[in-house]
């Protein structure tokens, strides 16, 4: 008819279109973050977990097997598969103080824009100065599977540390002569709350997205705290770092040995992101130069060790109603040395102070080493 239009030639409706099966085959679920951070709640059943294909290897350091830590990370992930996975092995030593973190390998890497993939892992405690705890291993070149069987420890991590602080991993890419760094191929953070002591942990996560922090307007314009880059804001400032010290009372000296041995997770003060650290002591009330020492510097370190020991003569009844004064502080040439932060040990001290005093005052001959957080406001006794 002449009127009327072709049949091959009408207009496909919505309806019709939306009927027309394109698929090319069967759906493939996708892996949510879900699948490897499990949350369990009392009225629903577990999420189904994919077993590990590859076949179990020993890690570097000896471990019972353990359930996995409820690892909660934050924000939006659920395309966190795409970063690779990250293998690593945990362990709170109490008695030393020590935290080991062992980065065994890294799979199904993200190549970088470089086209390269030369890595190494970072860590950082958090909260805290970026610098103050970055550790990082050996760089692995040429690979989207590197293998560090590396060991990084933290030295002056207490049990009370593991309750509010939490690890962040990184696998960076190594600059190589690039003078500018790439972000991180993907980060993870694993909250220390659960761990047990002496007790080694191993995970096998997902890498996430790099998540960036933003720092608080106050601190750009204190000399050194504008390098805080990666640090909690409500707790921005807090941390000086800490001190380890050894003190005996030796009866054949007939006085006091004070050890300075290291310090840990110091603040930065310089514009390079470190320190130049010492430590001044102070026996008070004294006079005369016997009651002062001064330790040699470090250069560009906010985790030096010292090992060196000085010599305070008197009996003990004397040396009981004295007060040490420890301070730590930047080496600046030309200009004011800057203060990091201090401790005062006494019989009027409190807490650990007080009875890391009393007990090497009380024995002979024993020496007794303890970590001690430095304070941040300046010591107010003067000399």
């Amino acid at each position: 008819m002449a009127g009327a239009a072709p049949a091959s030639r009408g207009r496909v409706t919505m309806q019709e279109h939306m009927a027309i099966d394109v698929s090319p085959g069967p759906i493939r679920p996708i892996h949510l973050i879900s699948d490897y951070f499990p949350h369990f709640y009392p009225c629903a059943e577990p999420a189904l977990r994919t077993p590990d294909p590859r076949p179990t290897e020993t890690p570097a350091i000896p471990s019972t097997p353990q359930p996995q830590l409820d690892l909660e990370p934050e924000g939006d992930s659920d395309d966190s598969t795409a970063f690779g996975t990250l293998e690593l092995t945990l362990l709170l030593h109490a008695d030393s103080s020590t935290l080991h973190c062992t980065a065994h390998r890294a799979e199904g890497l993200k190549p970088p824009a470089s086209g390269c993939v030369d890595t190494y892992v970072k860590a950082n405690l958090l909260p805290g100065a970026s610098k103050a705890s970055q550790l990082r291993t050996h760089t692995v070149r040429g690979t989207r599977g590197p293998v560090w069987e590396e060991t990084l420890t933290y030295h002056g991590f207490t049990v009370q540390d593991a309750r509010r602080k939490s690890l962040r991993l990184c696998v960076c890419e190594d600059p190589r002569l690039r003078q500018r760094r790439a972000p991180p191929l993907g980060e993870l953070r694993v909250p220390l709350r659960k761990l047990v002591p002496s007790r080694a942990r191993s995970f096998n996560v997902c890498l996430e997205r790099r998540r960036l922090t933003k720092r608080p307007k106050s601190l750009d314009t204190a000399r050194g705290m504008s390098l805080y880059e990666e640090m909690e804001a409500e707790t921005a400032g807090e941390e000086r770092g800490r001190i380890l010290l050894s003190l005996c009372y030796s009866s054949q000296r007939g006085g006091l040995l004070v050890g300075v041995l290291r310090c840990a997770h110091l603040a930065p003060m310089d514009a390079n992101g470190y320190s130049d650290p010492f430590v001044r002591l102070f026996l008070h009330p004294n006079v005369g130069k016997k009651s002062k020492y001064k330790t040699s510097v470090r250069k560009k370190t906010l985790n030096p060790e010292f090992n060196e020991e000085f010599f305070y003569a008197g009996p003990r009844e004397e040396l009981a109603q004295k007060t040490l004064l420890v301070s730590v502080w930047d080496y600046d040439l030309g200009t004011a040395d800057d203060f990091i932060g201090g401790v005062q040990l006494s019989s009027l001290a409190s807490g650990e102070r007080q009875q890391h005093w009393r007990e090497c005052l009380g024995r002979s001959d024993c020496r007794l080493e303890l970590w001690h957080p430095l304070d941040g406001a300046p010591l107010q006794l003067s000399d």
